[in-house]
């Protein structure tokens, strides 16, 4: 009967804590679909005062933190740090559970984001351990398509002979395969199609922005694709 009634307490518990988990999911989703600040920045502060946190939640709050930094904190606020403390957490969720591929993502984008803070020199060192996030989040989930966004925007960027254009676009249009609602792929291939002096194929990108709907759960960040997509449609002509 002891051994019955602690299963049960076992079962709830994990049952309870997985719905816990969903909640603030879900809540994730909601602040990051329209921009709300004041939200992904109470969602954090309610992360980091929970008691013995599993991998999934210390990815929550990495990946909360990264996306706080990049739209919603203040200018006055040290966004290097908040993408430092990102990393660490997404780390630490790695630790925990070495095969979870939403961490090695997070972990390389607050890697991709901290490079814009270190100067080319240090930057450049970074390279080495973005690749090694994003390529292993694609290798434990193929189908993780802003990893390959990410790693398609890195071989755009970066400089010789670290950049290919090739691989770009490779990435880019497995990205597309995989998730084709997702419209900022086409606004970041359009953009290397037009660094490239692909001017047609360019146009062709741009103009596909303007005319899908922003992806669910990423409604602000279409938004902001359009306008993007407007000013280089504008400056080719298109």
């Amino acid at each position: 009967m002891k051994k019955l009634l602690a299963l049960i307490f076992v079962v709830i518990f994990i049952a309870t804590f997985a719905n816990g988990f969903s909640d603030y999911q879900a809540r994730f989703i909601s602040y990051r679909d329209t921009y709300n600040a004041t939200g992904m920045k109470s969602l954090i502060d309610e992360l980091k005062s929970l008691p013995d946190k599993d991998y999934k939640f210390y990815t929550l709050l990495a990946d909360s933190l990264v996306e706080y930094a990049l739209w919603g904190a203040p200018e006055n606020v040290d966004k290097k740090a908040l993408y430092e403390e990102a990393r660490k957490y997404a780390e630490e969720a790695i630790k925990m559970n070495p095969k979870y591929a939403y961490a090695y993502f997070v972990r390389g984008s607050a890697i991709g984001r901290l490079a814009q803070y270190v100067g080319i020199l240090k930057s450049l060192f970074l390279v080495g351990d973005f690749d090694e996030s994003m390529k292993k989040a694609l290798e434990l989930d193929p189908k993780c398509f802003r990893a390959m966004v990410a790693m398609g925007m890195r071989y755009r960027d970066l400089p010789w002979p670290f950049r290919s254009y090739k691989k770009s676009e490779k990435y880019f249009k497995m990205a597309m395969e995989v998730e084709p609602r997702y419209i900022n792929t086409y606004l970041e291939l359009g953009m290397l199609y037009e660094v490239w002096g692909k001017k047609d194929k360019a146009i062709a990108m741009f103009k596909k922005v303007l005319e899908m709907p922003p992806m669910e759960g990423f409604t602000a960040l279409g938004k902001e694709a359009k306008e993007e997509a407007k000013k280089h449609l504008k400056s080719l002509g298109g």
